[in-house]
């Protein structure tokens, strides 16, 4: 099949494969939900029902197709598939098993060195696991083998640490598809593969835009942690150490910013950023967190969430200002 489609239209058609897997899995999961409707259903800052299949949904869509990606060498195709895989189901089991009591990589740190192991603090040792795991798939970048011990470290930030830094974003609806949409098409400018390879998970992701701002669904930690996952194995496998080097200073640079810094506060004075951010989206329901400047929950920077606490968020939401 990659031979017979020309280069440029390889990821309008795994992007198209990967939109069209996750309808289908979002379809299911709603018919069949595993566990029961109930576990997967929270309530949201207006007081209506919204459902959690949409990150597994993204997840699913986005691995199968990224397995049969045309033009991807063998390892990359399977360091984005491990690399999403991991990530959804270590954010999926905070999503149902997570408090939201601790927050941030210092409040799941310091709970840990209290003798308390946190769903979050297994979330991050399971993410950063298949993360290093991925990152030695994925080898030297741009589709090579291998790899030097320099570039299994910088593979491994890039993946786990995209993973997490997408997840700090999912605090208002569409927000963290439209940041890992950004993101997509940022590493597609940068070169044919990276393009490739993240056309999975942009593609799952922009098939269920609309059910992310509507507010019939979110994405919860299995879905951003997996999509944002993907896009850093997809700069791990397809780009050049400099360009990775890069990428892993931005994503540790906006990571340490948001244990300090609300990036709900920074959009919402950011005229454009804010434009971008409601585009799409409902109104604010009036006398809620959410029609207000403050983050919806978690804290999104200031002592940021570090990808957990799902089920917090969406109950913290819901409470009147």
């Amino acid at each position: 099949m990659s031979r017979l489609l020309p280069r440029a239209g390889r990821p309008l058609l795994v992007g198209g494969l990967a939109a069209a897997a996750a309808r289908a899995a979002y379809a299911a999961l709603n018919q069949r939900p595993p566990g029961g409707r109930e576990t997967w259903a929270r309530t949201n800052h207006r007081g209506e029902p919204v459902t959690l299949f949409e990150g597994p949904a993204a997840a699913a869509g986005a691995v199968a197709v990224s397995l049969i990606a045309p033009g991807l060498p063998a390892r990359s195709r399977a360091a984005l598939a491990l690399a999403g895989v991991g990530a959804a189901a270590f954010g999926a089991y905070d999503d149902l098993k997570g408090s939201g009591d601790r927050r941030g990589f210092r409040g799941h740190l310091g709970a840990l060195l209290g003798g308390e192991v946190t769903s979050g603090a297994v979330k991050l040792a399971g993410i950063g696991a298949t993360g290093l795991a991925a990152a030695a798939l994925a080898g030297g970048g741009q589709g090579t083998g291998g790899g030097s011990p320099a570039d299994l470290l910088i593979n491994t930030g890039l993946i786990a640490g995209g993973a997490n830094l997408l997840n700090l974003f999912d605090l208002r609806p569409g927000r963290a598809i439209k940041v890992a949409l950004a993101t997509g098409a940022a590493l597609g400018v940068t070169s044919a593969g990276a393009s490739a390879a993240a056309a999975a998970p942009m593609g799952a992701a922009l098939s269920l835009l609309d059910e992310d701002l509507g507010e019939r669904a979110m994405l919860g930690d299995a879905g951003a942690n997996a999509l944002g996952g993907m896009l850093g194995a997809a700069a791990a496998a397809a780009l050049p150490r400099g360009a990775r080097v890069t990428v892993l200073a931005a994503i540790t640079g906006l990571t340490a910013a948001s244990e300090v810094v609300s990036f709900t506060k920074v959009i919402e004075q950011t005229p454009p950023l804010r434009w971008l951010d409601v585009l799409g989206r409902r109104p604010a329901a009036p006398g809620t967190r959410a029609a207000t400047s403050e983050p919806a929950g978690e804290g999104d920077g200031t002592a940021g969430d570090g990808g957990t606490g799902t089920a917090a968020r969406a109950a913290a939401a819901a409470a009147p200002q």
